[in-house]
């Protein structure tokens, strides 16, 4: 009788059968999200602490944000995306703005914080939703193929199938490992990550529930399994770490009080501070809408005009995540790439939000555990949600030249520029240049907002 109750509870709150789901596909899409992301918990502090952050108090800032923020997102549009301190704005953060221009991480963690409070200006005064809006369905589904190939990518470098070399990039070698003595560490982790692949992609084949979630965790288990037989030897030096959980600090929170409220406003009004302040504004604005849309175009959410209906609360969301993290101590907090994998599993509402937000929030207590879950784990999640994601390419409209070309433009930007801002940026300039060479620009109808958005765009190339 209870459980009946809880479950009439949850319908109320977030609408289920009105978006063909139900508490299990819900649970799992949020377990599933958090797996897939579970990796920021690790890689923030430790990008974060290059520039002398406090790397617990940064752990304890990534999580915290990260439950906010994707509450907020659960409450303000009850939609299925899990946000969090995003990555290359995180290294934007700690190697350009700290290292490489000499600001104080408090002067950036300053300049996040006032992105923030411009983004929630943004959000409350519909800029944002009209430049979503404003964007056609092609360019739309060309976005969301972009980040399948662009996730998919960084599912292959964060296993090491995919490494550096003279060609920029190339296949990982089993005999140069072999022969450098490298295989147990890191040769061994390749393979289990394309076992991986292959093992979620059975699943996904055989349609068992849950499957990219199991597919990490089978991955999982197989290194540990590997570990404590000697097979896989962790190497600190190469970035190959155990994937036993280690509970020799025991538990309970990392304080934050080295990091939180540490902003420093005193160059507030230098040229300086504003490009920087706008260089994460740029990169958070397009990433965040080109996660929305790409996300929520593979999960049928957009409307027969290419609108997202509650895109305002969903942007606010992200907004207030921001100012919030900065005041924690973290960088730009941001939607996830990532949710496509619990869309995958078919979460369509806030539960699949509010359940990963419990899971970083229990991490506050539990970070050993997911501290310990691998790269070459979550890899083949990653590389089999791009494969879901790059089908959105079908829906192009391949035929009319002035629609397709810019549309691959923004689909090979992502990965080939490794940023999906990038991949807007490339496919909006191209779809007005074409369409305006071309003689097609009235019949497009293109709005006056992708005009302004291609000179923006061209003026952020030729001044930042």
């Amino acid at each position: 009788m209870e459980n009946k109750a809880e479950q009439g509870f949850l319908e109320r709150v977030f609408h289920l059968k009105e978006n063909h789901t139900d508490v299990k596909t819900e649970i799992i899409a949020g377990i599933t999200t958090f797996m897939t992301m579970a990796y920021i918990l690790a890689v923030n502090p430790n990008i974060l602490s290059a520039t002398g952050m406090d790397r617990g108090a940064v752990f304890t800032a990534t999580a915290l944000a990260s439950l906010i923020a994707t509450l907020l997102m659960a409450a303000f549009a009850n939609y299925p995306f899990v946000l969090a301190p995003g990555m290359g704005l995180n290294a934007y953060f700690a190697y350009t703005v700290v290292l490489q221009m000499g600001y104080s991480w408090e002067m950036a963690l300053a300049a996040v914080f006032v992105e923030g409070l411009i983004f929630i200006a943004l959000s409350l005064t519909s800029v944002r939703e009209a430049i979503f809006n404003a964007i056609p369905m092609n360019l739309k589904h060309a976005v969301s193929a972009g980040i399948g190939l662009f996730i998919a990518f960084i599912g292959l470098q964060n296993a090491k199938i995919v490494v550096e070399s003279a060609t920029l990039v190339s296949v990982f070698s089993f005999k140069g490992s072999l022969e450098s003595g490298t295989f147990s560490s890191v040769g061994i982790t390749v393979l289990l990550a394309l076992i991986g692949v292959l093992i979620t992609g059975i699943l996904v084949v055989k349609n068992v529930k849950g499957n990219i979630l199991w597919g990490i965790l089978i991955t999982w288990l197989l290194g540990i399994i590997c570990e404590v037989t000697g097979l896989y030897q962790p190497n600190a030096d190469l970035g190959m770490f155990s994937v036993l959980p280690d509970f020799s600090s025991g538990f309970g929170i990392q304080s934050m009080a080295p990091t939180f409220f540490k902003m420093d406003f005193s160059g507030i009004l230098s040229f300086n501070f504003i490009t920087i302040m706008f260089a994460f504004l740029f990169v958070d604005m397009f990433d965040t809408l080109g996660t929305l849309i790409g996300v929520a175009s593979k999960a049928d959410m957009l409307d027969k005009e290419g609108k997202l209906p509650k895109i305002k609360g969903a942007l606010m969301a992200d907004a207030v995540g921001t100012s919030l993290g900065a005041v924690f101590g973290t960088s730009t907090t941001t939607t996830f790439v990532e949710s496509a994998s619990g869309v995958a599993e078919g979460g369509r509402t806030g539960l699949t939000s509010v359940v990963a937000a419990l899971f970083f929030g229990l991490s506050l207590f539990l970070s050993p555990i997911f501290l310990a879950i691998p790269s070459f784990a979550t890899a083949p999640a990653l590389i089999i949600v791009g494969f879901l994601m790059v089908s959105s390419i079908l829906k192009i409209d391949f035929n009319d030249f002035t629609e397709a070309i810019p549309s691959y433009i923004a689909i090979i930007a992502m990965p080939f520029m490794y940023s999906i801002s990038e991949g807007i940026a490339m496919g909006v300039i191209s779809y007005v240049v074409i369409n305006l060479a071309t003689g097609h620009a009235k019949e497009k109808k293109i709005s006056l907002l992708m005009y302004v958005l291609a000179v923006l765009f061209v003026l952020k190339y030729v001044l930042i």
